[in-house]
């Protein structure tokens, strides 16, 4: 037990030690990145340094398998150096008994990034996208779905306007049983309208069977309503930006994300993608894991050997490889290629196999 926690010691401080490490490096690069991208726009240094914090984090849980190849590298490499591993097998340990205490520790990053830095990732994504949004439009397009339908909220210098829908077709270019009101930039109502359906083009809003009540104070809303057959109203929205809103996963946590999918299904949309996800963060431990074993697979063994440095490129490769076949299963999961189960699952478990050949057939000679 005692050599147990000493290595879960050694493991964990590593890990730390390179997420700080590219934690800084990230915000020094996106820092720049950020610079470039609202040359245009006067924001300052610290809106930029504000924005570069919101953007991190997502980008650190992206390459949390990398860090996690990088921390059992450090740690077994270490241990060869100072000839601590070739102690510890001959006091007769193997090299899976060995790795109990990175494995379990992986297990429990993981299980920590799924349950308190996704739903960290999502805030500061969906943060990040909100201040982009308004500082490039000067005005803030969000987009909501609940029970009630679907919402959205258009900004510009005419005003804001809430349109709430209570479905879409499949791929959001056309909404059905549409309420739309219209604020003055002051903040008061000044309009409601009412549509079968509204059908986003180039122009804007394009309205069928439409009535119109105005909302001004002293007005008959009711006396003074119009109705028409087709109505165009201007949209600082695009298609791209609606979709993009709804299929983005990253951006709502694990925890909202079951009802979120069944607001998806209620509102007519294709809720594929976020089942996808859901399932692939569960199985992120498991990955973790087959990081860490696919790592030591390579670099469990004594210094003198030689080869030291192409063993550690090829761990790194190879767990490259594998997070390219996850993403890869993700995709043909997103779209219906193969079943979610399977895309989210089947990678890690097939990693996990695959380490513990490489680790069985070094075990043996």
């Amino acid at each position: 037990m005692i050599l147990h926690l000493y290595f879960a010691r050694r493991f964990l401080t590593g890990f730390v030690l390179i997420s700080a490490v590219l934690f800084a490096l990230l915000i020094l690069v996106d820092m720049v990145e950020q610079a470039r991208k609202f040359a245009s726009h006067d924001i300052g240094w610290q809106g930029l340094f504000g924005m570069t914090l919101l953007n991190t984090p997502q980008t650190l849980n992206l390459i949390l398998p990398l860090i996690m190849i990088l921390a059992t590298v450090v740690l077994f490499l270490s241990l060869a150096r100072s000839s601590e591993l070739v102690v510890t097998r001959a006091s007769g340990r193997s090299a899976l008994s060995a790795l109990q205490a990175p494995v379990w520790v992986a297990f429990i990053i993981g299980i920590m990034a799924v349950g308190m830095l996704n739903p960290i990732v999502a805030a500061t994504a969906k943060r990040y996208i909100e201040l982009s949004e308004s500082i490039r439009a000067g005005g803030v397009s969000a987009l909501s779905i609940s029970d009630e339908g679907l919402w959205l909220r258009q900004g510009g210098d005419q005003g804001q306007t809430v349109i709430r829908a209570w479905r879409s077709n499949a791929d959001a270019s056309v909404l059905y049983d549409v309420t739309f009101l219209s604020y003055a930039p002051q903040g008061g109502p000044i309009r409601r309208i009412e549509a079968s359906s509204a059908a986003l083009e180039d122009e804007g809003w394009v309205l069928s069977d439409v009535k119109s009540w105005p909302l001004e104070l002293g007005v008959n809303a009711e006396g003074n309503a119009e109705v028409f057959d087709t109505l165009t109203l201007p949209s600082t929205l695009t298609l791209d930006r609606i979709r993009e809103s709804i299929s983005d996963p990253g951006v709502v946590s694990i925890y909202e994300l079951p009802g979120f999918i069944h607001q998806l299904e209620q509102a007519g949309f294709s809720p594929r993608r976020h089942k996808v996800w859901l399932q692939t963060e569960l199985a992120r431990p498991f990955f973790l894991v087959a990081m860490v074993l696919v790592a030591s697979a390579f670099t469990m063994r004594h210094t003198r050997f030689g080869g030291t440095g192409v063993a550690v490129l090829a761990s790194v490769l190879l767990g490259f490889g594998l997070y390219f076949i996850r993403s890869f299963a993700q995709i043909l999961g997103e779209n219906g290629q193969i079943p979610v189960v399977l895309a989210a699952w089947a990678p890690p478990i097939a990693s996990i196999l695959l380490a513990l050949g490489l680790l069985l057939h070094a075990e043996d000679g």
